[in-house]
């Protein structure tokens, strides 16, 4: 098994990474296997609304995006970690999201997913509720948490001084592995996709 980390953030081995770190420490420790990728550091460009993944199977956008996109359907698991800018996700992070869970559509139902967010101060719940808005239109099982999943720090590294924060990283990390195990220990099969049923308000 493993799992696929996200890093939003422009700074490849700063708090968010960090927290990303300490989740994957977790799964590692279960005997799952994982990889953290920065999408922050990408000069990702937002989505076009062309329409053309839909033919293609990928994005037709050439900027790194699909060498990280078509990961996320491969893996059992996905973390997406995200610092907080004007108590929201960043910028690069919302653009990839939105490209990737648009072209990923339907491929990632019932892999179990998880967010967390470094941040300074505030604007964890913000954030991670953009991230969980994902999870919850892809179907996924959203991993269970003590607690908001949010670490705080300003400087890089101070973030492993919220105790409670690394607790919370730590805990995502085995509770995940457990919905993994406990979702390859099971004969129930993932209930049939439904089509789509569109309707626009104005007609």
């Amino acid at each position: 098994m493993k799992v696929l980390a996200i890093n939003g953030s422009p700074h490849k081995e700063g708090n968010t990474y960090l927290a990303l770190a300490k989740v994957c420490e977790k799964l590692n420790a279960e005997g799952i296997e994982t990889e953290i990728v920065n999408v922050g550091a990408l000069n990702i460009t937002g989505c076009k609304a062309c329409g053309a993944c839909a033919k293609l199977g990928r994005c037709r956008i050439e900027d790194g995006f699909n060498e990280i996109s078509e990961k996320l359907p491969e893996a059992d698991g996905i973390v997406i970690g995200s610092p907080v800018y004007y108590a929201g996700i960043n910028g690069t992070l919302k653009a990839f999201l939105d490209r990737a869970f648009y072209v990923n559509s339907g491929k990632l139902r019932f892999k179990p997913a998880a967010a967390v967010v470094a941040l300074r101060r505030s604007g964890v719940t913000d954030s991670y509720q953009t991230i969980y808005n994902y999870f919850a239109f892809a179907e996924m099982l959203i991993t269970p948490t003590p607690y908001w999943p949010g670490i705080h720090g300003g400087a890089q590294g101070e973030c492993l001084q919220d105790l409670e924060g690394v607790q919370i990283a730590e805990t995502i990390g085995t509770n995940m592995a457990y919905l993994l195990k406990m979702q390859s220990e099971s004969k129930v099969s993932v209930p049939e996709k439904q089509p789509k049923i569109k309707f626009n308000y104005v007609r």
